[in-house]
């Protein structure tokens, strides 16, 4: 039985696929990805976004390979970054083979859209030749028209049908190392087809709110669609689509896993919103913590209470905390427990310095758990 039942999320038993050297589906954590925009014919541009991509915690980063200059790029664009790079191709059988030869780890196509069976078994071939996974990508504004023929609209059912009208291409083929997504822009539609689709295969699945807006605007949107489904135990992988900087995409994908409890990278800031209370000044207080520990990937919570009515409580929850005071007097925090007190000009450094001898500390009893895990594996071999 579980300590806190309440908290619990069952994942949807998927079967795992890999994408490079990442698992997807299974017990494999759920993994966050972005995509570049970012001509992929320009290899220099392309590269500078995957590694600022790589830098922010992407898994994989997805590029568009439209043409044949793209498809030329992905050898030189694959040796200079580390995350596996998934191909987006479309219409053209050829770009698909291409990217495949040239490393790619991850199509991203509908075998239904690139023509004939001998084309669907070209690709195929250079997919499984190349130990290449591919994604099938449905989408609600590109549907199929005898579906939107059967079905009057884009809705679940046909957004459901025709993932598996493609998936059964793939498998006819006798090719099984895929994963799926049914995106709409709609969050009510997104939901009901992931559903659907979560009840009518085994595939692990790939969530997002596609074309979901700006950074403010689409970031809500995203966390209320990919967060009903997640809640539920639905989605292996996921990205938060955003007309913004790929960056943001990475950072709201792992706020939303952090917030459900579903996985953990740097510091996970619980601060208060403030009010006539404080007795410092905690909006910017926060923003330039956010700022000053970006660098940190070990998983710590931090607590930035403005005054004592909810502060000593959520400290005791958090690794370290701070907890406005009078006279210019704050306290300070460790492992929920009170420790020593702080002046406000001294604040950020102070609390920069504990985060990061903090995760310093976790990294080393980490390492430490991990080689003696080792060392019984050895001896038990």
């Amino acid at each position: 039985m579980s300590i806190r039942p309440y908290r619990d999320i069952i994942r949807r038993k998927s079967r795992q696929i890999n994408v490079g050297d990442v698992a997807v589906g299974g017990d494999a954590p759920i993994t966050v990805q972005s995509m570049t925009n970012t001509l992929t014919s320009d290899a220099k541009a392309t590269i500078a976004q995957i590694q600022a991509l790589e830098e922010a915690g992407a898994d994989m980063v997805r590029v568009s390979c439209p043409d044949e200059a793209s498809t030329a790029a992905l050898k030189e664009i694959i040796r200079e970054t580390r995350v596996p790079i998934i191909a987006d191709i479309h219409f053209h059988h050829k770009r698909g083979i291409e990217a495949a030869e040239a490393g790619a780890a991850c199509l991203r196509i509908n075998p239904g859209n690139i023509g004939s069976a001998d084309r669907v078994r070209d690709v195929v071939k250079a997919a499984v030749d190349n130990n290449c996974s591919m994604r099938i990508g449905v989408n609600a504004g590109s549907l199929e028209r005898e579906l939107l023929e059967k079905y009057g609209e884009p809705c679940p059912e046909a957004m459901v049908e025709s993932a598996l009208n493609h998936a059964r291409i793939l498998e006819d083929n006798d090719f099984f190392n895929f994963k799926i997504s049914v995106k709409a822009s709609d969050v009510f539609l997104s939901v009901a087809a992931y559903q659907g689709l979560a009840e009518a295969c085994d595939y692990p699945l790939h969530l997002g709110i596609t074309e979901a807006g700006g950074l403010s605007s689409g970031t809500v949107k995203s966390s209320i669609g990919l967060g009903m489904l997640l809640w539920s135990g639905i989605g292996d992988t996921i990205r938060v689509s955003l007309s913004a900087d790929p960056v943001e995409e990475i950072k709201a994908g792992y706020e939303i896993l952090k917030s459900l409890g579903l996985r953990r990278r740097g510091v996970t800031i619980i601060s208060c919103p403030s009010c006539a209370r404080q007795a410092f000044p905690v909006i910017k207080t926060v923003e330039r913590l956010e700022e000053r520990l970006a660098h940190i990937q070990t998983p710590l919570t931090l607590s930035i209470i403005g005054c004592v009515v909810n502060g000593p409580g959520e400290a005791r929850e958090t690794d370290i905390g701070l907890t406005g005071g009078g006279k210019d007097n704050h306290m300070v925090y460790l492992s929920g427990l009170t420790d020593h007190k702080v002046a406000t000009g001294d604040m950020v450094d102070h609390i920069v310095e504990l985060v990061e001898a903090k995760a310093a500390e976790l990294e080393a009893l980490n390492a430490s758990d991990e080689a003696t895990e080792a060392q019984v594996s050895k001896q038990i071999a």
